[in-house]
């Protein structure tokens, strides 16, 4: 990663720009072609350097459902769980946390029924128990890293 990935990955993180052609434009502030641009993320994110890159909704906004939910898995069975989970669409990330509840995931769903309907379908695959942890405040922590 040079001088010219940090810029970039710094520009990102802020501000995307609503545009036809938006790395045109990010590649107008920072000096750069439009081809170089999109040739830099496509190899950040080939190289793991970055590992998402992609618009954040806020699905409640948009008549959607979030929901942050936890699983006490058996170890022996945690992969195979963390399959039958992730295997479902409406699962956005989940990780593996070092506590009775060792799987914790996040649920995003078209509608706010859909949490449920999601639920159901995990404890039906897993043979677990699907702990709910709705949202009772939100903050917005605008969390940025300095390349």
């Amino acid at each position: 990663m040079d001088g010219t990935d940090r810029r970039l990955i710094d520009r990102l993180q802020d501000g995307f720009p609503l545009d036809d052609r938006p790395f045109q434009a990010i590649a107008a502030e920072l000096g750069l072609d439009e081809d170089d641009v999109i040739l830099r993320v496509r190899r950040l994110r080939e190289t793991g350097v970055l590992t998402r890159f992609g618009p954040l909704f806020h699905a409640e906004r948009m008549g959607g459902a979030l929901l942050l939910a936890a699983l006490k898995v058996p170890p022996e069975d945690f992969e195979r769980v963390a399959a039958e989970v992730n295997a479902l669409p409406q699962v956005a990330h989940n990780y593996a946390r070092d506590h009775a509840f060792n799987m914790w995931f996040v649920l995003a769903t078209e509608t706010p029924e859909g949490i449920s309907d999601a639920i159901a379908e995990i404890e039906r695959r897993t043979g677990l128990t699907v702990h709910p942890m709705p949202k009772l405040a939100e903050y917005f922590v605008g969390l940025r890293f300095a390349a």
